[in-house]
Parts: C-alpha cells; sequence; structure tokens
C-alpha cells in the first residue's frame, strides 16, 4: 500500500497531519515548509511523494501552490486499516464489526 510507505516517513507524516489539521483550504508550500523547519528542497520531495502516493490534493492560486489532504484517500486507508487489523477481528482493536468504536 503506497499510501502507507509514504506515512512511514516522519517527515511526510508530519506534512500530512498538518494538512489535515489545515482543513479542506489546505495551506501554501511556503506556510507548510515555515511550519515545519523543512528546506524548500525536502519539502517538495516529500510533497511530491504524497501526491503520488494520492494523500494530497494541489491546486494553484495565482502563483501560490496549495495542497490539502484528500480525505477520500485517507478515510480508504483508516478503511483498510480497521478491515485488515488484528488479525482480522476488529473487536480485538476495540472496533465494532461495523468499523465504529465500541464503548465499553
Amino acid at each position: 500500500m503506497g499510501a502507507l510507505a509514504a506515512l512511514a516517513n516522519p517527515s511526510r507524516l508530519g506534512i500530512f497531519r498538518l494538512l489535515v489539521e489545515a482543513g479542506s483550504e489546505g495551506l501554501a508550500v511556503g506556510r507548510i515548509g515555515a511550519a515545519l523547519g523543512l528546506p524548500s528542497a525536502t519539502l517538495s520531495f516529500h510533497l511530491k511523494e504524497l501526491k503520488h502516493a494520492g494523500l494530497l490534493a494541489v491546486r494553484r492560486e495565482g502563483r501560490s501552490l496549495i495542497y490539502s489532504a484528500n480525505y477520500a484517500a485517507m478515510t480508504g486507508l483508516i478503511d483498510y486499516l480497521t478491515r485488515n487489523c488484528c488479525d482480522g477481528n476488529p473487536a480485538i482493536c476495540g472496533l465494532s464489526v461495523d468499523g465504529t468504536k465500541e464503548t465499553a
């Protein structure tokens, strides 16, 4: 699963978490780099990897590139993990059969 491999890198995970928290408006590349202290060449590489994995969307606003999390891909990844974790037994993960969190 390419998304898991992309998120295995600490810098890419940090970028993805930042963009998930930013919401559908996303963030300009410069703001992402400033928030995470990543040099532009390194940031560009990581953004490319996340986009290639289908986890990010990008749009142009004037001269800026705005990146945002691809929530459909994120939901698909969570669904995949929920269905396939814990040896196929969602109850071990504290989840009901439909994938919702069980309450005690």
